[in-house]
């Protein structure tokens, strides 16, 4: 099976040298009440294949802005987006969406499960959204399900499931359809420390696996998990590491 990030059906960009995301000049603004929020300002950033960036800043410093324009949940006010090569920030909400469910994946503080659907039927929702045989989209929940540990739980209800474990299902419902890269939006913010822990490592494996990874944190420790840490202030980007 291939890691998220290494999915054969575009691997276009990859081979002609081309990074997976590439934001070019990339502002957002929001206009509430007559006034304006400059949320993002002059973003530059490419994301490469199989990379692992944290993105980090304090509240209102543009972080989440900047996931959702990754995730195409919402778009720029100016600049270029280009994912895996091709321009992305002028595309129609449909052509949006049907690139996000095959490309992208996401991993929500919130969990975002479905209350009355089993640990299952969660994981298997945004492939029924897709072309696929019911056999191989059972082989890919059950994929799914075993790299996270939650096989045995597959017929278990969210309320039934502590948090850490209604996290790992969320992220096997993020890595079942093989996206280029997954998107985690402070993947921690719910979880005591030892649940935490135990996600961030789940993380770091896929990460070893091959998976392409931008994840906003609060947590200096977890971000360290990281190989490439961005820091946000103001709507800009201030300061870049890269772990030794």
């Amino acid at each position: 099976m291939p890691a998220p990030g290494t999915s054969p059906s575009s691997a276009s960009g990859a081979h002609r040298g081309v990074p997976l995301i590439a934001l070019r000049g990339v502002s957002k603004v929001f206009v509430n009440d007559e006034m304006e929020t400059h949320a993002l300002a002059d973003i530059h950033l490419e994301v490469r294949e199989g990379e692992y960036l944290s993105i980090e800043g304090p509240s209102g410093s543009g972080k989440t802005t900047l996931l959702s324009i990754l995730g195409l949940l919402d778009a720029p006010a100016a600049g270029q987006y280009l994912f895996d090569g091709d321009p992305v920030e002028r595309l129609t909400a449909a052509e949006r969406a049907r690139i996000r469910n095959a490309r992208i994946g996401f991993i929500f503080q919130s969990f975002n499960l479905i209350g009355d659907l089993t640990v299952y039927e969660n994981v298997e929702l945004p492939l029924t959204y897709r072309d696929l045989a019911p056999a191989e989209r059972r082989a890919k929940v059950e994929r799914a399900l075993e790299r996270v540990g939650m096989t045995h739980r597959r017929a278990h209800f969210p309320s039934q499931l502590s948090g850490g474990q209604q996290q790992r299902v969320a992220v096997a419902r993020a890595v079942a359809g093989e996206p280029r890269v997954l998107l985690a939006d402070e993947p921690t913010g719910n979880l005591d420390s030892k649940n935490g822990d135990a996600v961030m490592a789940l993380l770091q494996e896929l990460h070893e696996g091959g998976a392409t990874l931008c994840m906003v944190t609060h947590n200096p420790e977890y971000a360290r998990h990281a190989t490439r840490t961005i820091h946000l202030f103001d709507g800009r980007i201030v300061e870049e590491r890269t772990r030794p």
